[in-house]
């Protein structure tokens, strides 16, 4: 067999072999959509609904004064001065707020001096006894928020007299036992928060025939879970702070 017939010999195979391959495949590259992309949706949460303000109804009785505070802004103080025989009176007023609350008083039973005593020198010589009660209601809707009762923390920053034969003193001598008392201030940031409080005692609970509210109480309709509260002695706790934070 001559060379030229083996090369086209070999050019033949070659050709067969090659059409006996299958084709590349061909690879697609994915379309790049250009179409904006759907954002997410932002639903509301409990925080901001918390942030909402709300209309509060406030009303009080005390025995004799009080202050009342928003966390540590002063909403409203007694009408009726602490110096006035006999200053039984309630109040109601509204402020703004948002939860969470921070409730705070300062409520003081009548003294004449650090005896803690009243009528000093006369035949009614006492040492007089305290006594708070308050309710909140959301003033749109009529919702009961808040109301006095053993989940208040309070603590006694004026005791007298600390030994209780001092009312039967002829020349009672504020400091001179039996005569003795005690005097604090009050503590730095207690209206806020953050304050810890857990050092405080739980309000003390009483009952309106121990408190004997005069002059206003009746002229409000209160809750039933509404109660009296004071600190552990109705006579010798003079000046109490209370405080409660309600969340929503």
């Amino acid at each position: 067999m001559n060379s030229k017939l083996l090369l086209s010999l070999s050019l033949i195979v070659l050709s067969a072999l090659t059409a006996c391959q299958p084709p590349a495949p061909i690879t697609e590259s994915a379309p790049v959509s250009t179409a904006p992309q759907e954002q997410p949706q932002v639903q509301p949460t409990d925080i901001a609904a918390s942030t909402a303000e709300v209309q509060v109804k406030a009303e009080v009785w005390a025995d004799n004064w009080f202050a009342f505070y928003l966390a540590d802004q002063l909403v409203k103080e007694d009408s009726v001065p602490i110096t006035t025989e006999r200053s039984f009176n309630s109040e109601t007023f509204t402020f703004t707020a948002s939860y969470p609350m921070t409730l705070n008083f300062i409520a003081k039973d009548f003294k004449q001096d650090d005896t803690g005593l009243e009528y000093i020198g006369s035949n009614r010589q006492q040492m007089g006894d305290g006594g708070l009660i308050a309710q909140f209601t959301n003033a749109q809707t009529g919702e009961l928020i808040a109301v006095t009762n053993v989940d208040w923390v309070c603590t006694v920053i004026h005791e007298a007299p600390l030994d209780k034969s001092c009312e039967r003193e002829r020349n009672p001598v504020a400091g001179s036992m039996p005569c003795g008392f005690t005097s604090l201030e009050e503590p730095a940031g207690w209206m806020t928060a953050a304050f810890d409080s857990s050092s405080w005692d739980h309000a003390s609970i009483y009952s309106a025939a121990e408190v004997s509210p005069k002059d206003g109480y009746e002229q409000i309709s209160w809750d039933s879970s509404a109660q009296f509260i004071w600190g552990p002695d109705l006579e010798t706790d003079n000046t109490i702070l209370c405080k409660l934070t309600v969340t929503q």
